[in-house]
């Protein structure tokens, strides 16, 4: 009917069609804008009134115009419906949700003061939710507020019928105090009722969707005949792409009282909002409830007390272990009604998410987090994981490697003597999954061959590993409790500085499987609690390496101090732990890296978005070393982060024998070459141009570029260089040092190949990263990088009022010789 009437109109008026939807979006745009800006309710209503006053044909039109155009896209964005009777078991399937309810509860909908609505809160909310309608999903809404708006309606038609009757009575200006009396809520929402729905109709026509009322009470539900009629019509405004916004009619029902809301499966009885938003989603089948409130979540104690923790995902059963706290300042429901209704929507089919609504940073993305599959608010899943959640994980991880710590530093080192011989004892199976993880990764074509390259396992590399282990566990028996600083205060008042461990380290790699038991070494040699995330493409590997490293820890009783996260947790969420995780270190791909850094908001993240290394040939270099190094530099290992990329080339060296020799060996070696600039305006015919000088390739590619001289090349190592991995190649000594002293970066070599740059060639044994930050550790990070300090201050009962004016003690402070332990 919708569609005839459509296109009767449009042959009609298709000459107005233009200056029509012109004037529509005009006028909805400063509708909105006055909504926003206006606090005043008469103002307010004034221009949701300007709403009314629009040719209905106008709004016809526009409503039919968008409902075929979304008609063609509606299953673009999200694939066939899926079966429904069976909810979602983890967050990250939440992307599959066709049809999903948004349950806005009143604190999310009213102002802090309870003055009215939260306007701009609303309109983030509206932003989001017809984007995802507008991906292809059926988007429902159940909202509260009519009577907070209706309150504020009635209020100030109350206060401006007393001022007029006070003035007239009075005969003056002056206004005495006017009381305001209670205001009862069914009549506060028959008044607010129409401004409510006037305003998400005015913001949702800002994304050309269409909206539709409906007010329900009990008998809707109960009533066999209308609750059809009730699923008809939402089935009906769906197959139409508009948006239903469904309320309790708070104008005609009873008043709350304290009862159950659930009493089973087949039974609800609506006393609120939430308990609407649970029986509309098994009556329309919905894939997905989100309802939002003003807390986080679900804590296991209410929050805001000593150790309230959020809950990640809620199991049913599980309501025995939590203590509800009060409800929030507006509404009837509560936590427990939540709860309960989100359990009963749960039972019946429909996965159910409890987020914060009201928080300024997430609001603007928090529907459409949840959708993604982040990890926002609480998640109820009927699929209780075997093994422990991430966050227990991590707790556990803290405990053990507190334990850890207090290990003699001889006991730790066995434990890492004991991992490093299990990779040669157990070589044979290592070697069989990694065989496994790289056929299935040639099967997918998912990894570019630099990652298949960093995934390949080989005998020579676990020996490698092995002795590299040994080094560390040499180089732990100094490492954890060292003094490196000791002071007499005054006298009997000394103070320490001593390493510590950091606390729970959370390491992220992909492709390489050898970073697992070079960084659990290092962790171990540290005292470090540590969290693993692989990736899958090296799952296999990642697994059995684990397995061994908890057998080395089990000697000494610390099995739970290294962890591997085999959950289905994104690296964001992982990133979210802020109070779980002292710090992350990323190893993988630039991208990798850059995603991390931008997801840790209150972590701090060790290590470099890029490894664009250079190698500058000064005019006074040797040609036997500098093709030597060139050569290393690039081709050993070209997926490495310390692989040269750029070849800087003095002005002189152009066409003399150094030149050619390059480029042939570079062409012997297969090493594919861009022309920088200033080297593409010396050649006739020059190879490719270089799109970028910042380029970290990865493979056999490299960037040629001609500078004038060795200051030339400092700047331009500055300018497009990524603080990593430089060297120079020359038999200047004073070139060289100069080149030393002002090249910023965490390694600079003379006369040496950048591959150099690793923990295990300079003696660390192993690495858990490289690092360019200025703070803390920078270039290859080993042990020493793992470790910060604490200060220990023994006295005898010394206070500092001992040393005011009137005091009979004065500050010393006498350096102490590290290895002199007087506390006399």
């Amino acid at each position: 009917m919708c569609k005839k009437k459509c296109n009767l109109h449009y042959r009609t008026s298709f000459k107005h069609q233009a200056s029509t939807t012109a004037l529509l979006k005009k006028v909805a745009f400063y509708l909105v804008f006055i909504l926003l800006a206006v606090s005043g309710v008469s103002a307010m209503f004034a221009r949701l009134a300007l709403c009314s006053h629009l040719p209905s044909r106008i709004r016809q039109a526009k409503a039919c115009m968008l409902s075929l155009r979304a008609f063609s896209q509606k299953f673009s964005a999200v694939s066939n419906p899926r079966p429904h009777g069976k909810p979602f078991a983890h967050r990250s399937e939440l992307k599959q949700a066709k049809r999903i309810v948004v349950k806005l509860g009143s604190a999310v909908v009213t102002r802090g003061d309870e003055g009215g609505l939260a306007l701009g809160r609303l309109a983030s909310i509206v932003e989001q939710v017809a984007m995802l309608q507008n991906q292809g999903r059926e988007m429902l809404i159940v909202t509260s507020g009519a009577v907070a708006f209706g309150k504020q309606r009635l209020r100030h038609e109350i206060l401006l019928s007393q001022s007029v009757r006070q003035a007239l009575h009075s005969g003056q200006n002056q206004l005495k105090d006017m009381s305001i009396p209670v205001l009862e809520a069914r009549a506060c929402a028959a008044a607010g009722q129409s401004g409510l729905m006037a305003l998400y109709e005015a913001m949702f026509t800002q994304y050309s969707t269409c909206t539709a009322q409906i007010l329900v009470t009990n008998l809707d539900f109960y009533d066999e005949q209308k609750r059809r009629n009730l699923n008809s019509t939402l089935h009906e405004l769906l197959r139409m792409n508009i948006v239903p916004i469904i309320n309790t009619n708070d104008a005609v029902v009873a008043p709350s009282v304290p009862s159950s809301d659930l009493q089973g499966i087949n039974v609800i009885s609506i006393k609120d909002n939430d308990s609407l938003a649970a029986r509309l989603v098994v009556e329309m089948k919905a894939d997905l409830l989100i309802a939002l409130s003003d807390v986080e979540g679900l804590y296991d104690s209410p929050p805001g007390t000593d150790n309230a923790k959020l809950i990640d995902i809620f199991y049913p059963g599980d309501q025995q272990s939590i203590t509800y706290g009060t409800k929030s300042r507006v509404g009837i429901g509560g936590m427990e009604a939540k709860v309960k209704a989100a359990l009963w929507a749960l039972q019946g089919g429909t996965s159910v998410v409890i987020a914060n609504g009201t928080h300024p940073k997430v609001t603007g993305h928090v529907i459409t987090d949840i959708v993604e599959g982040k990890k926002v608010g609480t998640f109820f899943s009927e699929v209780k994981p075997a093994g422990p959640t991430v966050e227990q994980q991590t707790e556990m991880a803290r405990q053990a490697g507190r334990t850890l710590a207090s290990l003699l530093p001889e006991e730790r080192g066995e434990i890492i003597c004991r991992l490093s011989e299990l990779l040669t004892e157990k070589k044979a199976e290592i070697l069989s999954a990694n065989k496994r993880d790289m056929e299935l990764a040639t099967e997918s074509g998912r990894l570019s061959q630099p990652l298949l390259d960093r995934l390949s396992l080989s005998s020579s590399k676990l020996n490698s590993l092995a002795i590299g282990l040994r080094q560390i566990a040499v180089s732990s028996r100094d490492s954890v409790g060292r003094v490196l600083r000791r002071t007499r205060v005054a006298n009997n008042l000394e103070l320490e500085q001593i390493t510590v461990p950091i606390g729970v380290l959370l390491v992220i790699f992909e492709s390489r499987p050898d970073c697992l038991p070079q960084v659990s070494a290092l962790a171990i040699a540290s005292g470090n609690a540590l969290l693993l995330k692989g990736g899958k493409e090296a799952a296999n590997t990642n697994k059995i390496l684990h397995q061994l490293t908890q057998e080395a820890l089990s000697i000494h009783g610390v099995t739970d101090a290294i962890q591997l996260v085999s959950t289905r947790e994104e690296v964001e969420d992982l990133c979210r732990l802020d109070k779980l995780i002292d710090l992350i270190i990323p190893r993988g791909s630039s991208q990798l890296v850059r995603e991390i850094q931008r997801a840790a908001k209150g972590i701090p993240v060790l290590g470099h978005s890029e490894g664009v290394c250079h190698v500058y040939i000064d005019s006074d270099a040797s040609i036997d070393k500098a093709i030597d190094i060139v050569r290393d530099s690039k081709c050993d290992y070209p997926a490495a982060c310390n692989a040269m990329e750029t070849l800087l080339l003095h002005r002189d060296l152009l066409r003399t024998p150094i030149f050619d020799q390059i480029i042939d060996m570079l062409r012997t070696e297969q090493v594919k070459i861009h022309a920088g600039p200033k080297f593409a305006s010396y050649l006739t015919f020059s190879p490719s141009e270089v799109k970028s000088l910042r380029t970290e390739y990865g493979d056999l590619e490299c960037c040629i570029e001609v500078v004038d001289s060795m200051q030339d090349a400092v700047d331009h190592i500055h300018q497009y260089g990524s603080s990593h991995t430089d060297v120079i190649v020359t038999e200047n000594e004073e070139t060289a040092e100069q080149f030393l002293q002002q090249v910023d970066s965490a390694c600079v070599f003379w006369n040496s190949s950048s591959r150099f740059a690793d923990g295990y060639r300079f003696g660390l044994g192993a690495e858990v990263g490289i690092s360019t930050a200025r703070i803390h550790a920078r270039g290859p990070v080993g042990l020493e990088g793992l470790l910060t300090t604490k200060w220990v201050l023994r006295g005898e009962g010394h206070t500092v009022a001992d040393f005011s004016e009137q005091g009979s003690m004065k500050y010393l402070h006498e350096n102490i010789p590290v290895s002199q332990r007087n506390f006399s």
